[in-house]
């Protein structure tokens, strides 16, 4: 049996506060969904989901984790650019 390798993403969105969420997963349109729901995440849940900013793929769990941590330790103003 052949494993299929899944593709990992970092990801930003927006809160309706308009504060910034970072994540990971293997599944951005399943997230955002889980999200939308108020679901997923404390953070999310309580702040409530507006919109999906931007979304970068990873090489794989791992590396979509360290691009996590790296764009956290980011002043908000910065995040965003980080995509780029």
């Amino acid at each position: 049996m052949v494993k299929i390798k899944k593709k990992w993403f970092v990801y930003i969105l927006e809160c309706e506060d308009s504060s910034y969420y970072t994540g990971v997963t293997n599944d951005v349109d399943k997230r955002m969904k889980t999200h939308a729901k108020g679901k997923g995440s404390k953070c999310v849940c309580g702040k409530g989901f507006k919109k999906l900013l931007l979304a970068k793929s990873c090489k794989n769990k791992s590396d979509a984790h360290k691009c996590e941590y790296a764009i956290k330790q980011l002043p908000r103003n910065k995040k965003l650019s980080w995509f780029k």
